[in-house]
């Protein structure tokens, strides 16, 4: 058990590629989350720290970081559900480069989301009556099941075939991809299934279901990812 019950310990990744764990002692409050402990650390104690952060309220995703081994939204993550003896770890997201302290580059992230083919590109003019999409229906119900993703890249960062297979699109970008092959309204979903099933698509997914078991809003991308294969062998098996 914790010695001091007030204070609480953290340790942060400082650096870029290269950099070490620096320890911070913060004052331990009722309710507080890792991102207030981030924010306190950076305000009082270390004003160079950088981080990301927008909504603070668990809808932008943008304060994503890895928080004693796990993914996590860190404006929802209350320390006390994963302090382990008043420590607490915190590091980037893994599975893409560090700009600086806790900060990566997403760059790579969203190419491959454009790279399965998650341009959304309409069939319908601005002269054309709005598409009637009937919400009953068995494809609108499988898009919505993964519709909701907002790209915070927890799932890929979970990702074990991302760290060791670069070019796997990775969890995100054919969860976008399922979505576009279940809309009627989408021009060519023949090439999205073509692109989330070329080299680095989704069967290099190992079915291991960290992307699932990880995700902040409970979405499934290894559903998303099977239905895209079932797709493409339907797709083989009639010619198209």
């Amino acid at each position: 058990m914790q010695a001091d019950q007030s204070t609480l310990t953290v340790r942060i990744f400082r650096g870029g590629a290269s950099g070490e764990y620096v320890t911070y002692t913060v004052p331990a409050r009722e309710n507080q989350t890792v991102l207030d402990v981030v924010t306190e650390i950076q305000r009082r104690l270390e004003p160079t720290l950088a981080y990301r952060f927008s909504c603070r309220v668990g809808v932008c995703g943008s304060c994503a970081m890895t928080v004693n081994g796990k993914p996590r939204w860190t404006c929802r993550t209350h320390v006390s559900r994963v302090a382990k003896d008043g420590v607490i770890v915190i590091e980037p997201m893994r599975n893409m480069p560090r700009v600086k302290d806790l900060v990566v580059d997403m760059t790579e992230f969203f190419q491959k989301w454009d790279k399965a083919g998650g341009r959304y590109v309409g069939t319908a003019t601005r002269a054309d009556a709005p598409a009637r999409v009937d919400p009953a229906s068995r494809k609108r119900k499988q898009a919505d099941a993964a519709i909701e993703c907002i790209n915070c890249g927890v799932c890929y960062a979970a990702c074990d075939v991302v760290e060791w297979d670069k070019n796997y699109l990775g969890p995100a970008a054919l969860n976008r991809a399922w979505t576009l092959v279940n809309d009627e309204r989408h021009a060519n979903i023949a090439d999205v299934i073509r692109k989330a099933t070329a080299d680095g698509g989704c069967n290099s997914c190992h079915t291991q279901g960290s992307c699932m078991t990880h995700c902040p809003v409970g979405l499934s991308p290894t559903g998303s990812i099977a239905g895209l294969k079932r797709r493409a062998v339907l797709q083989v098996l009639k010619g198209g």
